[in-house]
This record gives C-alpha cells, sequence and structure tokens, in this order.
C-alpha cells in the first residue's frame, strides 16, 4: 500500500449496514509511503493508523478529476 499526504483512506465496512470510514492521511509515519498513516477524520479527530486488507487508498489526483 502506498500513499501520500492528502490521499484519502477508505476503510469499506465489514457488515451489512455499516458505512465506509474515509479520512484523509495528513501525515506518512513510514517509509516510501508506506503505513502507519497519521489521518484525520471529517469531525477533526486524528489517529494513527495502519490499514488493513478492507481499506484503499484514493490518490488525491485521482480524487480530484472526478
Amino acid at each position: 500500500m502506498y500513499a501520500a499526504k492528502g490521499d484519502r483512506l477508505v476503510v469499506h465496512g465489514r457488515v451489512v449496514g455499516q458505512h465506509d470510514h474515509v479520512v484523509e492521511i495528513v501525515e506518512v509515519l513510514g517509509h516510501d509511503g508506506a503505513p502507519p498513516y497519521r489521518v484525520r477524520a471529517e469531525d477533526g479527530h486524528e489517529s494513527i493508523m495502519s490499514p488493513g486488507t478492507d481499506a484503499q487508498v484514493v490518490h488525491r489526483e485521482a480524487s480530484e478529476s472526478e
């Protein structure tokens, strides 16, 4: 998994009815874009995440063109 500052991290819901959780990557703590990442949720809460297989990185360039 590779990410950069400003990318979005989408953690997909694991059960029916559970919504996806979208956060912004504000700092990459791993080497060469690897996890862990410091992320910020829409409500301003920040945490450090090492995403699993249920997560997907949406790169800034891709999200801007949509």
